[in-house]
């Protein structure tokens, strides 16, 4: 079941999750992260994703679904869980959210957050990459966040699918951009 490792919170099975933003953020490779960390942990998945036709700047989002039974349908319906690293997914996207839904947010490119019922937590994201070493992380700094904030996976099969996707050379930042995106969340500004 999602978020076995999180006894604060009860996911729905399977748990829908919306990873939002512009091209160049790294945010569909988040997905495929997320998306192999949980079939480490053995749940089954659906990842997919969507971007515009530019490289970099353009509308791109990864949607991950978890369940513990097989998804019959590959895309996201509801979210139950919406990462926004840009002001344009933010407003975009909070909508289709819930009461029930957690929202996370990047403070510095995320200004305003439409009014929702969801749980929304304003979080450091990129200027805590930056800090890490290089802006490029953020998506790693924000999958630290994410299960920090939700439990949907275990830690070890997080870093492990972080670490098979790391490029040459940046497992050690790649390792340490996780741990600060993992403790952003214990001190989040949440609304």
């Amino acid at each position: 079941m999602p978020g076995r490792n999180n006894k604060a919170r009860k996911w729905p099975d399977p748990v829908q999750i919306q990873l939002t933003g512009s091209g160049g953020q790294g945010l569909i490779l988040a997905g495929i992260i997320l998306a192999e960390a949980a079939l480490k942990d053995g749940f089954h998945v659906a990842q997919t994703q969507v971007y515009g036709p530019e490289a970099r700047g353009g509308a791109s989002r990864a949607e991950v679904i978890i369940g513990s039974r097989p998804i019959d349908y590959p895309h996201v319906e509801r979210p139950d869980i919406l990462l926004a690293l840009t002001q344009e997914a933010c407003d975009k996207y909070i909508a289709e959210n819930t009461r029930d839904s957690v929202v996370i947010t990047d403070s510095l490119l995320v200004s305003a957050v439409p009014k929702t019922s969801a749980a929304v937590s304003k979080l450091p994201v990129i200027t805590t990459a930056r800090e890490v070493g290089r802006e490029m992380v953020a998506n790693i700094v924000a999958l630290g966040a994410l299960n920090s904030v939700t439990g949907l996976v275990s830690w070890p099969s997080l870093v492990e699918a972080v670490l098979d996707r790391a490029p040459a050379g940046t497992a050690e930042l790649n390792k340490k951009a996780l741990a600060a995106g993992r403790s952003l969340a214990v001190s989040d500004s949440r609304e």
